[in-house]
C-alpha cells in the first residue's frame, strides 16, 4: 500500500487529533461537543506529556479559522483550551501555556473586536491560576502593549468602544496579578512597560471625569445602570491594585508616569482629577511609602519653578493632599525637606511678583500685570496653606522642630539669611515673606499644646519671635502676639475673653485653669522680664490700632490665667502702672489715641486680674476708678476709645488722680500673706537687652574718632602733683561729717534696692553697667594695642586694614609711669 494512503485513513492519525477533532461540530452554532471535551480532557490529564502536541494542534487549526474568518470555531478553540487549561496542573503545561498566549495573542491582533474581548478574557482566566513553578523565560511584552493600545480605543460606535476599553483594562489587571508577584518578572516595573500601564489606567479614569464636567456622571461602581461595566472604575480598580503590590524600589517607577500625564494632558489647572489620582496613589500604597509620593512630587515641582503661576499652585495644592494624607501615618526624612522646598518656591514666587510690579511701566498692558500678581498671590497662599497644614498635622516632638526650622528661615531686611537675599528682594518682599512665615507659624501652632513652656518656648526661638515683635508693622506685631497665644494659652480660653473690654463677672466665663508647675514657674523668672518687657514696647507704637491692642490684652490675660504666681501677679501690676504712667509722662510723643489705647487696655486688664485673683478690695479699688472714668474720662475706657468716631481729648489731666490707678492705693488692698507688696513701690523699668545696646553703639567711624593718648607728656608734671598744704587744706581733711552723712545715705539706698528690687531687675542693671564698661574696654584696647615691633619697619597689609610700620623697641616712648 502506498505510504501516502496512511495520513488519509482517519483510523491511523494519532489519537489527540482524533479528540480534538471531535469536538469541533459540523455546525459552529451547536457549540462545543461536552462529551467529547471530556474525553480530551481525560487524556490530557492521564498523559500529560501529550500537552504541547494538544495545544500546538489547537493553535494551527485557531489559526487556519481566524484567516478563514470561521468566529465560531474560533470561539470553541478557545473554550477548550480554557477548560484544558483549568484541568491540568502538571510540570507538562509550560509548552502548552505558550501554545495558549501565542493563540491568545493572535485574538488580540486582530481587528475584530469580538475576537479581543474573546482573547482577553481567556487570558484573564490565565491569569487568575496559581502556577506551581515560576517561568524563567515567559514575557509578556507583548500583552502590556496591545492591552494598552485596546484601553485608548477609539472606535466610532460608543458600546463597541467601551466593551474594547473594558477588555483592555482586564487585560492589564490580568499582567498585574500574573506578573506582580512572580519575581522573576519584576521586570514589569521597568519604566518602558509603567510608561504604557499607568497612563492607560489614567485616561479612562480622566475619561470619566470629562463626562462628569460635561454633565454626564458616571457610576462609581464598576457595573454600570445598564449592566455595562464602566470603564474608569475599572481602570482605578486596577490602579489601586498596582499601587498597593508596589514594593519599596519600585514607587518611583510607579509614580512618574502619573506625573508626565498630568503635564501632557494640561491637568494641573483645573486640578481636580490631579488631586484625585494622590488622593488614590496615597491610600493604595503602604504607608512606609509616602515619602517617596512627597519626594516625587517636591522634585516635580522644582522642574516646574518656571512654569505658569496656576500649573505651580496645582502642584503646590497636590502636594498638600499628600502631605496631609502622610502626616498621619509615617513621613520619614522628608519632613524638613517638604518645609525648605516650600520655602524656596515661596521665595522665587515673591521674586516673580515683584519683578512683575517693577516692569509696569514696559509694554505689558496693566491688566495683565495685575492677573499675573493674583496668580501668584494663589501659588503663595497655597504654599503657606500647605505648610501650615502639613505641620499642624505633625506629632508635637516633630512640630516644635518644624516651628524651630520656620522660625529660622524668617528674614529680617539688611541681614544675611540661609535662604533669602533681603537687599536683593527689598523692604516689601522681605515683609511679604515675613508676614507669610509667620502666618504659616500661626498654623503650625494652632493645637499645640507643651506641658512645660520652656520646652516650647526655648530662647533660639523666643528671641527672634520678640525680634520681629519690635519691627515698626503693626500687622507683624499681630502676628507674633497671635503665635505667642497658640503656644502660651494651653486651655483654650482665649474665645471666651471675646476682645478687649471690662468683664464685668470673671468668674462666669469658667476659664479653665491648673496649678503653675515648678517649670514653668522657672521659665517666669528666667524669661518674665522678657515678656513684660515686650509687651510694654508694643504698647507704645504709633501705628498701632484696636487689634493690637486687643491682641496685647489677650496675652495679659493668658499669662495670668497660664503662668501668674504671687510674684507675677505683682510684676503685671508693675508693669500696669509703669504703663500709665509712661502714657502720663509722654515722653514719646504718643498720639492721643495711643495714649487713651493704652490707658483702656491698663482699666481693661487690672478689672480682669483683680476679679481673678478674687482679692475684694483690689475689686473695690479697681471698680472705683472704672467708674470715675465713666462719668468724667470715657475716652480712658476701651468701650469708648475703640468706638468708632471716638471724641478724643487734647490733653489728660495728670492732677486728676482719682481717675488714675494708684500703686500705694493698690499695696494697701494686696497687703497680707503672699503678696510681697514692697515691690510695687518699686517702678517698672524695662530689662536691657543686647538689641538695645546694639542699637545704642556708635558707628565704627565714631569710635575710631575717639582718641587715647597715653603719652608721657599728656600726664601732669611732678610738680603739679604736689600741692600746696594751707591751712584751709587741713581744716577740709579734719572736717568730713558732711560727706559721711552723704556716704551712709547713699549706702541706705544701694542696700534698700538690693533687698526690695526683683532679681532680674537688678541683674539686668549689673548686666548693663558691665556690658557698657566692656564695651569701653574694648574700644580703647581695640586703639591702644600695635602689632609688635619689626626691624625692618615697612607697612604691611594685614586682614584689608593697613599697619603702621612698627617703632623699634628703643625708639619708642614710654610714660614716666611705665618705666622702672
Amino acid at each position: 500500500m502506498p505510504a501516502g494512503v496512511c495520513g488519509c485513513c482517519g483510523p491511523l492519525r494519532p489519537r489527540y487529533k482524533r479528540l480534538v477533532d471531535n469536538i469541533f461540530p459540523e455546525d459552529p452554532k451547536d457549540g462545543l461537543s461536552k462529551s467529547d471535551m471530556e474525553k480530551l480532557t481525560f487524556y490530557a490529564v492521564s498523559a500529560p506529556e501529550k500537552l504541547d502536541r494538544i495545544g500546538a494542534y489547537l493553535a494551527e487549526k485557531l489559526s487556519r479559522d481566524v484567516v478563514r474568518h470561521r468566529y465560531g470555531y474560533v470561539v470553541i478553540a478557545m473554550e477548550a483550551l480554557d477548560q484544558l487549561l483549568m484541568a491540568c496542573h502538571s510540570q507538562s503545561i509550560k509548552p502548552f501555556v505558550e501554545s495558549f498566549l501565542h493563540m491568545v495573542a493572535k485574538l488580540l491582533e486582530s481587528r475584530e473586536p469580538d475576537l479581543q474581548v474573546l482573547g482577553t478574557n481567556s487570558f484573564v482566566k490565565f491569569a487568575n491560576i496559581e502556577e506551581d513553578t515560576p517561568s524563567y523565560h515567559r514575557r509578556y511584552d507583548f500583552f502590556v502593549s496591545q492591552f494598552s493600545a485596546m484601553c485608548h480605543s477609539t472606535h466610532e460606535d460608543l458600546e463597541t468602544r467601551t466593551r474594547i476599553r473594558v477588555a483592555g483594562i482586564k487585560g492589564l489587571q490580568g499582567v498585574v496579578r500574573k506578573t506582580v508577584n512572580d519575581e522573576l518578572q519584576a521586570i514589569i516595573w521597568e519604566p518602558q512597560h509603567m510608561d504604557k500601564l499607568i497612563p492607560s489606567m489614567l485616561f479612562n479614569m480622566q475619561d470619566s471625569e470629562d463626562l462628569d464636567r460635561a454633565g454626564h456622571p458616571s457610576t462609581p461602581s464598576v457595573v454600570g445602570q445598564d449592566g455595562e461595566e464602566n470603564p474608569a472604575a475599572l481602570a482605578e480598580n486596577c490602579f489601586r491594585e498596582l499601587l498597593g503590590r508596589a514594593a519599596y524600589g519600585n514607587m518611583n517607577n510607579a509614580v512618574r508616569p502619573v506625573l508626565v500625564h498630568l503635564d501632557n494632558h494640561g491637568l494641573w489647572d483645573p486640578n481636580e482629577f490631579a488631586v484625585s489620582c494622590f488622593r488614590i496613589i496615597m491610600y493604595s500604597i503602604q504607608a512606609q511609602h509616602s515619602h517617596h509620593v512627597i519626594q516625587q512630587v517636591l522634585n516635580h515641582l522644582d522642574t516646574n519653578n518656571r512654569n505658569t503661576p496656576r500649573v505651580r499652585a496645582g502642584i503646590v495644592q497636590v502636594l498638600l493632599e499628600t502631605v496631609a494624607i502622610a502626616a498621619k501615618g509615617s513621613v520619614g526624612p522628608t519632613v524638613l525637606e517638604v518645609f525648605n522646598t516650600l520655602l524656596k518656591h515661596l521665595r522665587m514666587s515673591v521674586d516673580l511678583e515683584l519683578g512683575e510690579s517693577s516692569r509696569r511701566n514696559s509694554s505689558t498692558s496693566m491688566s495683565s500685570v495685575r492677573v499675573k500678581e493674583s496668580d501668584e498671590r494663589i501659588v503663595q497662599n497655597a504654599i503657606i496653606q500647605t505648610i501650615g497644614f502639613f505641620g499642624g498635622n505633625l506629632p508635637d516632638y516633630q512640630r516644635a522642630e518644624v516651628m524651630m526650622f520656620i522660625m529660622g528661615k524668617i528674614p529680617v531686611y539688611g541681614t544675611p539669611c540661609h535662604t533669602l537675599d533681603t537687599v536683593k528682594i527689598g523692604h516689601q518682599g522681605t515683609k511679604r515673606i515675613q508676614t507669610m512665615l509667620l502666618s504659616s507659624l500661626i498654623m503650625v501652632t494652632s493645637g499645640f499644646k507643651s506641658k512645660s513652656m520652656a520646652a516650647a518656648l526655648p530662647p533660639s526661638f523666643l528671641d527672634p519671635l520678640f525680634s520681629i515683635s519690635l519691627m515698626e508693622d503693626s500687622e507683624l506685631r499681630q502676628l507674633v502676639l497671635e503665635i505667642l497665644h497658640n503656644i502660651i494659652d494651653r486651655h483654650d480660653n482665649r474665645a471666651k475673653l471675646r476682645g478687649i473690654r471690662i468683664i464685668p463677672n470673671v468668674s462666669a466665663l469658667k476659664f479653665k485653669r491648673e496649678k503653675i508647675s515648678k517649670q514653668d514657674i522657672t521659665f517666669m523668672k528666667k524669661h518674665g522680664q522678657q515678656l513684660y518687657r515686650h509687651v510694654y514696647l508694643g504698647c507704645k507704637e504709633d501705628d498701632n490700632v484696636h487689634k493690637n491692642f486687643e491682641l496685647l490684652f489677650t496675652t495679659l490675660a493668658i499669662l495670668t490665667i497660664e503662668l501668674a504666681n504671687e510674684e507675677v501677679v505683682i510684676d503685671l501690676i508693675r508693669l500696669s502702672i509703669a504703663l500709665q504712667e509712661m502714657v502720663l509722662a509722654n515722653e514719646e510723643n504718643m498720639s492721643m489715641f495711643i495714649r487713651c489705647g493704652i490707658m483702656a487696655l491698663v482699666a481693661a486688664y487690672l478689672n480682669f486680674l483683680s476679679k481673678m485673683v478674687a482679692n475684694l478690695p483690689l475689686c473695690q479699688h479697681v471698680s472705683k476708678v472704672i467708674e470715675l472714668r465713666n462719668l468724667d474720662a470715657p475716652y480712658l475706657l476701651p468701650e469708648h476709645i475703640f468706638r468708632d468716631k471716638c471724641q478724643l481729648p487734647d490733653s489728660l489731666d495728670k492732677d486728676d488722680r482719682q481717675v488714675y490707678f494708684q500703686a500705694s492705693d493698690m499695696a494697701e488692698c494686696l497687703a497680707g500673706p503672699g503678696y510681697n507688696v514692697e515691690r510695687l513701690s518699686i517702678p517698672y523699668v524695662p530689662q536691657v537687652t543686647d538689641e538695645d545696646r546694639l542699637s545704642r553703639r556708635k558707628s565704627f567711624v565714631d569710635t575710631i574718632s575717639l582718641q587715647v593718648d597715653i603719652m608721657s607728656n599728656s600726664l601732669p608734671d611732678k610738680s603739679q602733683l604736689a600741692e600746696e598744704i594751707t591751712f584751709e587744706t587741713l581744716k577740709k581733711a579734719i572736717d568730713t561729717t558732711g560727706l559721711e552723712e552723704q556716704e551712709r545715705e547713699k549706702r541706705r539706698q544701694v542696700m534698700e534696692k538690693f533687698q526690695k528690687a526683683p532679681f532680674e531687675e537688678i541683674a539686668a542693671h549689673c548686666e548693663s553697667k558691665a556690658n557698657m564698661l566692656h564695651d569701653r574696654l574694648a574700644q580703647i584696647f581695640e586703639l591702644t594695642i600695635r602689632p609688635p615691633p619689626s626691624p625692618s619697619g615697612v607697612v604691611s597689609i594685614s586682614a584689608g586694614h593697613t599697619q603702621h610700620p612698627s617703632v623699634p623697641v628703643y625708639e619708642m616712648k614710654f610714660p614716666d609711669l611705665c618705666v622702672y
